[in-house]
């Protein structure tokens, strides 16, 4: 079973557009849609519209909200922005099997590959493979 780590543009995505594909995620049976507090909250406090904080507590219902990985280092060679490394050490400390994100910019040059055990992909990507 995949256990997909869900990063914060994913959560925000999925509430702030109601039609948005990503939804297709939590239709999706085999596998476990994980996050953490840190990511839960910035999207959260991204969100301006009641509906959309709706939408978002709506998708919660079905996912697990992981531990922080408090004090764990990156992977060796790894190097990420001080906001980021939070997303990136919940996912691995999880056991999560990919990690989901549309930060090109900082998780960009990781698409594809395994950090730390945890395959960063696009949700699109995930998708296209797996949905």
């Amino acid at each position: 079973m995949d256990r997909v780590f869900l990063d914060a543009n994913v959560l925000f995505s999925a509430a702030y557009q109601p039609r948005a594909g990503l939804h297709r995620l939590w239709k999706l049976s085999g596998l476990a849609l994980l996050t953490s507090s840190y990511a839960l909250e910035e999207a959260r406090r991204n969100l301006d519209e009641a509906q959309q904080r709706d939408r978002l507590a709506s998708h919660m219902a079905s996912v697990e909200i992981v531990p922080e990985a408090l004090g764990s280092p990156l992977p060796p060679g790894t190097k990420l922005a001080e906001k980021d490394a939070p997303i990136l050490l919940a996912a691995i400390e999880a056991r999560a099997t990919h990690l989901l994100t549309g930060d090109v910019r900082d998780f960009g040059r990781y698409f594809g590959k395994r950090l730390g055990g945890v395959l960063v992909l696009t949700p699109g990507e995930y998708l296209g493979r797996f949905g």
